[in-house]
């Protein structure tokens, strides 16, 4: 773990300047190695991992994705605007600073502690040892807040959408077993870099952390003023902001003018862009973003902002108008075609299977589809009615040889869930995926196959996500932790079970019962007067210590100490590995 020093967290490799070179528009200095350590010397960032990716693009790689990675490669110190800087290349977000009257405000502080120390030496190494006087989270992901602690331990604004904390705690908390696991397989940590495996870096594995908002950016059109800096802000769904500069005519992005919609409304995204566009147009010369090379001129910010309004509206509307043909995601998802102008955007069948959702649900109105065995299950019945693993194996090696992998990898997933001991099947499935994300154009498309074919021969590796800074649970909210409770709980485990204990948050003036019954964990702020198995007197972070498992000394309690125990003995521990191409 770790540790605390001045401020910042300690720990990383010192950094070296190469000489200037021709690094793109803005360059101010590189970083000769990209490797940050912790404290205890382990590498959580190594940008250099995958390799070199400059020459001709290899059999290997989507001619798009190999000059993506190179444009990834571009790492360093880079001008966006007078006083406003990016760091690129220290995770797969860029931290941006901006230069204030006596500091500078730090928006988006990466993931990892580590990664945002070893940015902010970078920048200070050319621009003075400026102290960071706000901190800015642009959208709740961890990139955008994880290495807060990095940057500062608090005493300075820090501003966050509205929503913030809710949205962050749904990735970071409640999901995070799955989600961590689910990563593992978009970013491809365990790939090794180069032509053959990841184009790209993975994500830090250094420590998340959270330094609180102490204020939220609440509507569109909000101002405030941080360090003699003026920001006009911009709420965008999904706990998203974007920002204007007017005095430096630069214009921080949010998600949706370059990421995929993912599970946020594409009509939302619309708007918000429509919206950007009249805020924002003929007041902007350079447009930068947390994932993406800023855009410059004017009337090229407002046509960035155009076409991806565009595209959200295309992909929402052109899903609706073949819903209502009678067609299925996964049709819709095959025969829906982008105008040219928008075909480079990023869009994905994901967003077309989100719209139908939205509308129709999970149920694609076919009754065959309703009740269905589960992939274990199904597969058994499959291979069986084809003739057994090796019959199935043979049609896969067909369809393989005559160029349609998509059906190969098909067959062979069955009979791999048939019979996970098939080694046929296995090993013929891993080269299958291999070519597939060799074909691939979108990087996480890449890294799913290749980390497919990975386990499928090697097995699961063990998965590093990072630590968690102390506190940082605490930062989340008394809510938002007693949440993360309620979904550890095995309900069946749970049917019988009926008890309440009343949490006494002493530092906040709060009171939060949890109820257990009928299998489900209910939280209740401040509830009226009434009996209860269990009142615990606490601190917040007593209360994140206990849950965790962790010594919180002496704290006031009445009632049955037996309560805690009842309620311990309910939660599940969630499996971290599951297995994801195999059954």
């Amino acid at each position: 773990m770790p540790i605390l020093l001045s401020g910042h967290f300690s720990g990383m490799a010192e950094l070296p300047y190469e000489a200037d070179d021709d690094r793109g528009a803005g360059f101010v200095a590189p970083l000769a190695s990209a490797v940050v350590r912790d404290a205890d010397g382990k590498v959580v960032w190594d940008a250099d991992a995958y390799g070199r990716v400059d020459g001709g693009c290899p059999a290997t790689a989507h001619p798009s994705l190999w000059a993506q990675a190179g444009l990834l490669a571009r790492r360093g110190l880079y001008e966006v605007a007078e006083g406003v800087y990016q760091v690129r290349g220290l995770d797969r977000a860029a931290m941006t600073l901006v230069e204030g009257d006596t500091g500078v405000v730090v928006v988006d502080p990466l993931r990892s502690a580590e990664c945002a120390v070893a940015a902010l030496r970078l920048y200070r190494g050319h621009r003075g040892d400026r102290p960071v006087s706000a901190v800015i989270y642009s959208h709740s992901r961890a990139d955008r807040f994880g290495g807060s602690r990095g940057v500062t331990l608090g005493g300075v604004p820090v501003l966050a959408p509205a929503g913030f904390l809710d949205r962050a705690a749904e990735e970071f908390l409640y999901a995070a077993p799955a989600a961590n696991r689910r990563a593992a397989y978009t970013y491809g940590p365990a790939l090794p870099g180069g032509p053959e495996g990841r184009l790209g870096p993975a994500r830090s594995a250094g420590t998340v952390s959270l330094v609180p908002p102490t204020a939220l950016i609440e509507r569109t059109g909000q101002e405030e003023t941080l360090d003699g800096v003026r920001f006009l802000f911009q709420l965008v769904p999904g706990a998203a902001l974007a920002f204007l500069l007017p005095e430096r005519r630069a214009l921080g992005l949010a998600v949706n003018a370059g990421d995929p919609p993912g599970g946020c409304d594409p009509r939302l995204w619309t708007r918000g862009l429509s919206e950007a566009v009249t805020l924002f147009a003929g007041r902007a010369d350079v447009a930068f973003a947390a994932h993406h090379e800023p855009v410059r001129g004017g009337e090229e910010v407002t046509r960035l902002l155009e076409r991806h309004r565009d595209l959200h509206s295309y992909l929402h509307d052109q899903t609706v108008r073949l819903m209502n043909k009678g067609l299925t995601p996964q049709e819709i998802a095959e025969c829906l075609q982008l105008p040219p102008a928008l075909a480079a955007l990023p869009g994905s069948a994901g967003v077309i299977r989100a719209v139908y959702q939205h509308y129709l649900g999970w149920f694609d109105g076919n009754p065959a589809h309703l009740w269905e065995h589960p992939p274990r299950q199904s597969a058994i019945r499959y291979v069986e009615c084809l003739g057994g693993g090796a019959a199935v194996v043979a049609l896969a090696e067909r369809y393989a040889a005559g160029g349609d992998l998509r059906f190969a990898a098909q067959l062979l997933n069955h009979a791999v869930f048939a019979d996970e001991g098939n080694k046929r099947a296995r090993d013929l499935l891993a080269e299958v995926y291999t070519r597939l994300g060799h074909g691939a154009r979108d990087p996480a498309w890449r890294n799913a196959y290749l980390m497919g074919a990975l386990e499928l021969t090697d097995g699961i590796a063990a998965a590093d996500g990072g630590t968690v800074a102390p506190g940082t649970l605490a930062a989340l909210g008394a809510e938002q932790v007693l949440d993360a409770l309620a979904v550890r709980v095995d309900g069946p485990k749970a049917w019988s079970e009926n008890l309440a204990i009343d949490w006494h948050l002493t530092d906040l003036g709060r009171r939060y019962r949890t109820v257990l019954s009928n299998g489900v964990l209910i939280r209740q702020a401040d509830p009226p007067e009434g009996p209860v198995d269990l009142t615990l007197r606490l601190t917040q972070a007593q209360l994140v210590a206990l849950l965790a498992g962790r010594g919180v000394g002496e704290v006031s309690r009445e009632g049955d100490m037996r309560a805690l125990k009842r309620l311990f003995a309910a939660l599940d521990a969630p499996v971290p590995g599951f297995a994801i191409v195999t059954p």
